[in-house]
């Protein structure tokens, strides 16, 4: 195999359970750097997460690459294969999450997606009714306070909502990086 294979062999670190790992420290980092993105999220999902996820995605797939595959599931392709195919599905979800806030036809979120403009509605009344002396001198004042409000509420709406079923998305993404990754090592392995 030459150097530049994406299935080169890497250096192994001989672990107390005697079993080889990969000294893929890499793929750690862009973890927890995804895990940071999600932890300190705050609000709306901004399109700055897609540049972050797609950052993420490229130094995970510029640093990283699978060992050679094995067969049997205690092997130490499966479990680099798990990780891998794990991390990518964060990274893609991060990258995703405002697509999805934003987009219904790309994520439905069924039972859940239409219930925000109902908040933005109570959120726009409560706004005139907190701000009443304000109609009387400025009108457009308080029509700008309740598009504000309003827009804001049903953003943190539809934010809590695609955070909470990202991992959906996520662990999709897993399984089909999973399937294609093993399918594509196992016929190259088979290969003379």
């Amino acid at each position: 195999m030459d150097a530049s294979s994406p299935h080169r062999p890497r250096s192994r670190a001989a672990t107390g359970t005697g079993r080889a790992v990969a000294a893929e420290p890499g793929v750690i980092g862009i973890a927890l750097g995804a895990v940071l993105t999600v932890m300190l999220a705050q609000g709306s999902w901004q399109w700055f997460a897609t540049y972050i996820g797609v950052t993420l995605l490229a130094a995970l797939f510029s640093l990283y690459r699978l060992p050679t595959w094995q067969p049997g599931l205690r092997s130490a392709y499966v479990a680099n294969l798990t990780a891998y195919s794990l991390v990518v599905g964060l990274c893609a979800a991060i990258a995703l999450a405002p697509m999805l806030q934003r987009w219904s036809w790309l994520f439905p979120m069924p039972g859940t997606r239409d219930r925000c403009p109902a908040l933005g509605t109570y959120e726009s009344t409560r706004t005139e009714a907190a701000l009443a002396g304000l109609a009387d001198r400025d009108a457009a004042a308080l029509v700008h306070a309740q598009d504000v409000h309003s827009h804001t509420a049903v953003a943190d709406c539809l934010s809590a909502t695609t955070t909470l079923w990202l991992p959906v998305y996520a662990a999709a993404v897993a399984v089909v990086v999973a399937l294609v990754a093993w399918s594509v090592d196992r016929v190259r392995a088979r290969k003379p």
